[in-house]
């Protein structure tokens, strides 16, 4: 309970949680940052950790408009590779575990069967487009190793997710975080990126669960 209490505030209040860090700590602001994208994409149990929101918090406080204390660029950079490298490592711990991840009590079954809809419906575009969604983001690359997908087909969708993923939230808060409206209502924006981003997963379930019906019904 103190664990989803602690997330909820995170989540809410991620412009103060960082501007603390950045005042504190100062360059190693860019460490923690690469260790949040590596972990939030490389294991899959971590799908809670900020994504999307942390990079659109991240990039407002690039903005020069607000003093630049983080600098945009070596943001992009830094997180990219971040972004890159945790899938990559969920990719061959995926590959290592196999058909045994269905049994793991560490993972959710049902965050893997919604993945696997997933790829179902877009194939190996799946790698590309988790990126923008939670939860999926963080199962794609690790079923795709389950699935003993080719590495080198998976790694060009991992490469071409990451360069667009960073780049778009990154630089989407540089340039719109500082607004006046977004700085006075910044919780309410990071829980719509948030809404937003999981409207695949919500819509996948639904139909999922429709199709159930279906059968059942006929």
């Amino acid at each position: 309970m103190e664990l989803i209490t602690f997330l909820i505030d995170l989540f809410l209040h991620l412009d103060e949680h960082l501007a603390n860090i950045i005042s504190q700590y100062g360059t190693w602001t860019y460490a923690l940052l690469f260790l949040v994208i590596f972990m939030e994409t490389g294991f899959v149990v971590t799908p809670f950790l900020p994504g999307d929101s942390l990079l659109f918090a991240a990039g407002t406080f690039a903005s020069p408009v607000i003093g630049g204390a983080l600098n945009v660029y070596l943001l992009v950079g830094l997180l990219t590779v971040a972004a890159v490298l945790g899938d990559t490592v969920n990719y061959w711990i995926g590959h290592y575990v196999g058909e045994r991840a269905y049994g793991s009590r560490w993972v959710k079954k049902e965050y893997i069967d919604r993945t696997h809809a997933f790829f179902e419906k877009h194939g190996g575009k799946t790698i590309f487009l988790a990126r923008f969604v939670p939860i999926i983001r963080t199962f794609a690359p690790f079923v795709a190793g389950v699935g003993k997908m080719s590495y080198g087909y998976f790694f060009s969708y991992n490469v071409i997710g990451g360069i667009v993923w960073v780049p778009l939230f990154t630089f989407t808060g540089y340039f719109f975080g500082n607004l006046p409206f977004v700085q006075r209502n910044f919780e309410f924006v990071i829980i719509a990126i948030i809404l937003i981003s999981l409207i695949p997963v919500f819509y996948e379930a639904w139909k999922s669960r429709s199709e159930k019906v279906n059968v059942v019904s006929h």
